[in-house]
C-alpha cells in the first residue's frame, strides 16, 4: 500500500517535471500555457467511489488555457480589422451623405437665387446693384434670420414626434408653426413698408435709400413665402425626405434663371422685374413643397388641417422665439456691416463689393448649417 502511494507520488512528480519550456513557440504563447498547466496541477480533486477508494484524479483548472486563444501574429488579423473598419466607415458615410447631400444641395440652390439676382442687377448699373444688395441682404436678410431661427424649433419637435412614432403630431406642429410665422411676418411688415425712411435715418444716401425702398415694397411676397417655406423644409427633413427638397429647389432655381433672363433682357422690366423674379421663384418652391406634403407625399404625418394646431401656441412661441434669437445674434452681424459701408464716400461701390463677398461667404456657410 505504501509502495503504491510512493509510486503514485513519483509519477505525479515526474509528470510535473516532464513539462518543459516550449522554446520553439513564441514567448507570448508558451508563457500563458506554462502558467496555466502549473496552476492546474497544483489543485486536484480526488474523486471518491462509494467504498471510499480513490478512483481517479480530476483536474480543476483555475486558469484558462490562454494559449488556446493566442495565435501567432502573422498580420492577417490586423488586415482583417482594417478592412472591417474601412467597410463600416464606408457604410456610415453612405448613410450620412444620403441625408446630408440633398440638404446641402437644396440650401445652395435656394440661396444661389439671391446671387443670380445680384448678377442680373449688376448689368443695370451700380445704383441698381446697391439697391438690390441692401434689400436682399439687409431688409430681407433681417427677417430671414429671425424666421429661420423660429422655424428651427420644428427640428426638435418634429424629430421627437417622428422618433416616438406620433406621426400625426408632425402635421399639427407644422400648422402651429405656420400660424406663429404668419403672425411674425405681419409684425415685420413695417420694415418693408418704411424701408426708405429707416435707411435715411441710418445715414444711407438719399438716392440709394429711395430706390431700396421701392425694391423692398416688391419684396413683400418673398417675405411671406419665408414663413411657409422654412417650416415645410423642417417638416420634410425630420422625415428624411431631403431629396424632395433638393429636387424642388433645383426646379425653383431653373425657373428663376429663365424668368430673370426674360424679365431683364426680353421684357426689359428693369429693377422691378428683377425683384419680381425672386417672388416667383420662391413661391414656386413653396407651392412645390406644399403640394408634395399635403397631396399624398406624407400620408402618415399629414392627416389634414386640425383645430389642435390652435392649442399650445404660447409654448410653441416661446420655443420658436428662443431659437430665433440665437440665430439672429449671429446672422445680423453681417447685415450691420453692409449698412455701415453705406456711410463711406463711394457708398454704391462699397455696398456692391461687400454684398457680393457676403453672399459668396454665406453660400459657403450654408454647407455646414
Amino acid at each position: 500500500m505504501c509502495h503504491c502511494k510512493s509510486q503514485a507520488n513519483s509519477v505525479s512528480k515526474n509528470e510535473t517535471l516532464k513539462f518543459e519550456l516550449p522554446l520553439s513557440l513564441p514567448v507570448s504563447v508558451w508563457i500563458p500555457r506554462f502558467i496555466s498547466k502549473r496552476i492546474t496541477r497544483l489543485f486536484k480533486v480526488k474523486k471518491m467511489s462509494s467504498s471510499g477508494a480513490i478512483v481517479e484524479d480530476v483536474k480543476v483548472p483555475l486558469l484558462d488555457d490562454l494559449a488556446s486563444t493566442v495565435q501567432p501574429n502573422n498580420g492577417q488579423d490586423h488586415d482583417h480589422q482594417d478592412q472591417t473598419l474601412a467597410w463600416k466607415v464606408w457604410i456610415e458615410s453612405k448613410k450620412l451623405w444620403h441625408i446630408v447631400g440633398p440638404a446641402i444641395f437644396s440650401r445652395i440652390t435656394s440661396y444661389s437665387m439671391f446671387v443670380i439676382t445680384q448678377a442680373f442687377a449688376g448689368h443695370l448699373g451700380d445704383l441698381e446693384l446697391a439697391a438690390i444688395s441692401i434689400s436682399t441682404n439687409v431688409i430681407v436678410g433681417f427677417d430671414l434670420g429671425l424666421l429661420l431661427g423660429m422655424a428651427s424649433a420644428l427640428e426638435t419637435l418634429c424629430g421627437q414626434a417622428f422618433g416616438a412614432k406620433k406621426y400625426y403630431m408632425l402635421g399639427v406642429y407644422l400648422q402651429r408653426s405656420w400660424i406663429i410665422m404668419f403672425i411674425c411676418c405681419i409684425l415685420l411688415l413695417p420694415l418693408y413698408l418704411f424701408a426708405s425712411p429707416i435707411l435715411k435715418l441710418l445715414g444711407q444716401p438719399t438716392e440709394m435709400a429711395e430706390l431700396t425702398g421701392l425694391v423692398s415694397m416688391w419684396m413683400i411676397p418673398i417675405h411671406f413665402s419665408l414663413g411657409f417655406q422654412f417650416p415645410l423644409q423642417r417638416f420634410l427633413q425630420s422625415q428624411l425626405k431631403t431629396g424632395v427638397i433638393a429636387w424642388m429647389s433645383l426646379m425653383a432655381l431653373v425657373v428663376h434663371v429663365i424668368v430673370s433672363w426674360l424679365f431683364v433682357y426680353k421684357f426689359q422690366f428693369g429693377l422691378v422685374g428683377i425683384a419680381a423674379t425672386l417672388n416667383i421663384s420662391w413661391w414656386v418652391l413653396v407651392f412645390g413643397l406644399l403640394c408634395y406634403s399635403i397631396c399624398g407625399g406624407c400620408p402618415l404625418t399629414w392627416t389634414g388641417f386640425s383645430t389642435e394646431a390652435f392649442s399650445g401656441l404660447w409654448e410653441f412661441l416661446k420655443l420658436s422665439a428662443a431659437s430665433g434669437v440665437m440665430l439672429c445674434l449671429e446672422n445680423w452681424y453681417y447685415r450691420i456691416l453692409i449698412l455701415m459701408t453705406g456711410n463711406l464716400q463711394n457708398a454704391e461701390l462699397a455696398v456692391d463689393a461687400l454684398s457680393i463677398w457676403y453672399f459668396t461667404s454665406f453660400t459657403r456657410h450654408r454647407l455646414f448649417v
